[in-house]
């Protein structure tokens, strides 16, 4: 089972504990971009009491876009849920798997009492975080097919019962046995929409997953659903901004970034990877962390000359939503299980392109003509030192 001891709960639990209300309300409007208190919705008093039950906790944030006179909100609501493991890292796959799928229907179902018309959980979330380890057995026994595996299967049924859209991200295995990070994309209807596969493979401290699965082939898909045009950045693909800016360019209106990381090695990017790529590329975009510290049986090594040891680290959750006017939600907790509920008026989309004109700026050709250029291996840096500059008669 994850071990969270002895960890801060959250920026915002420290702010609040700390700060008199008229300093706070400063901080909180330059740290978030918005008011304090935050805006948070009404949910039913049962979704609060199966969370409560399920030591799940639930968080609500509301975001809003100006009144339109030819078109009407487009409100829809998200759910963006972050988990420890429930068993420890040495029990069986089958009870890993049958632990974490009892622990998601109790997640779903509170947020469908809340009226989350998108769903999302984080990273790989059907097993423990293995791929530091090396080790082959019995980790990849939990890759499973993405069309037909019995995590899917599962979700297709929880989504057509809850008339809602559930991004389900996980350790695929072809029909080829090639395994994929990858994430299926399940419609309200309960069929299967497509599915997006993890552009950017880590090789920094002891995310070497390069040795499990290979980067994505299936370039940067957006999903039309009912309920908004989707699209899924998977875990390190949010230290590329133009991996974000290509779901923009394909028309996404929700990005969302299930992870894995832990806070030796990036919570200082945390907060404002998601926020930037939401403020340049015009939409939500939905960043989910685990939480936790995984144990492991056996001791690895990164090469890098420390000790060896048996865990990452701690995943320190903090999941959030970003606007694409620069406001965020606040963030859920760094140590327990939790489920963030954002209700997005997606026409503020179009009013902050409308405002800022980052698409019409934003001069595709030009920056095209370099990349190309860029990509070769004879590519020449455009340097200009000053024994090149013209001379001044």
């Amino acid at each position: 089972m994850a071990n969270s001891k002895q960890e801060v709960e959250s920026l915002e639990s420290l702010l609040e504990s700390n700060l008199p209300n008229e300093e706070l309300k400063q901080a909180w409007r330059l740290l978030y971009g918005s008011e304090y208190p935050p805006s948070e919705l009404t949910i039913p008093k049962t979704a609060t009491e199966l969370a409560s039950v399920s030591k799940i906790q639930l968080k609500t944030y509301q975001f809003t876009a100006a009144q339109e006179q030819l078109r009407p909100p487009r409100k829809v609501r998200i759910g963006l849920f972050q988990n420890q493991l429930p068993l420890a890292t040495d029990a069986p796959v089958a009870e890993q798997r049958a632990a974490l799928h009892k622990l998601a229907e109790k997640a779903i179902e509170a947020a469908a009492q809340c009226g989350v018309n998108v769903f999302c959980f984080q990273e790989t979330w059907t097993m423990p975080f293995a791929f530091a380890t090396r080790e082959r057995l019995p980790w990849t026994e939990c890759a499973e097919s993405a069309e037909e595996g019995p995590t899917t299967v599962l979700l297709r049924n929880l989504a057509k019962r809850h008339n809602m859209v559930i991004i389900n991200p996980i350790l695929e295995r072809d029909a080829g046995d090639v395994l994929w990070n990858c994430a299926v994309v399940i419609s309200n209807s309960g069929q299967i929409i497509g599915k997006s596969r993890k552009n950017h493979i880590p090789r920094v401290g002891d995310f070497n997953e390069s040795t499990y699965y290979m980067e994505s082939t299936l370039g940067h898909p957006v999903f039309e659903t009912q309920f908004g045009k989707i699209g899924i950045n998977i875990c390190y693909g949010r230290h590329h901004p133009l991996n974000w800016a290509m779901f923009g360019l394909n028309g996404a209106e929700i990005v969302f970034n299930p992870s894995a990381t832990v806070g030796a090695l990036s919570e200082p990017l945390w907060s404002i990877e998601a926020r930037n790529a939401a403020i340049a590329n015009h939409y939500f975009a939905c960043a989910i962390n685990r939480v936790g510290t995984e144990i492991f049986p056996n001791e690895f090594t990164s090469g890098d000359g420390k000790p060896a040891h048996k865990d990452f680290g701690h995943f320190y959750g903090s999941s959030y939503v970003a606007a694409p006017d620069g406001s965020r939600s606040p963030g859920l907790s760094r140590v327990t299980d939790g489920l963030l509920v954002a209700e997005l008026d997606l026409n503020l989309c179009r009013q902050v392109k409308d405002k800022w004109g980052f698409r019409m700026t934003m001069r595709l050709p030009m920056y095209a003509e370099l990349y190309t250029k860029a990509s070769k291996p004879d590519y020449k840096p455009q340097v200009v030192s000053e024994n090149e500059r013209p001379r001044e008669d």
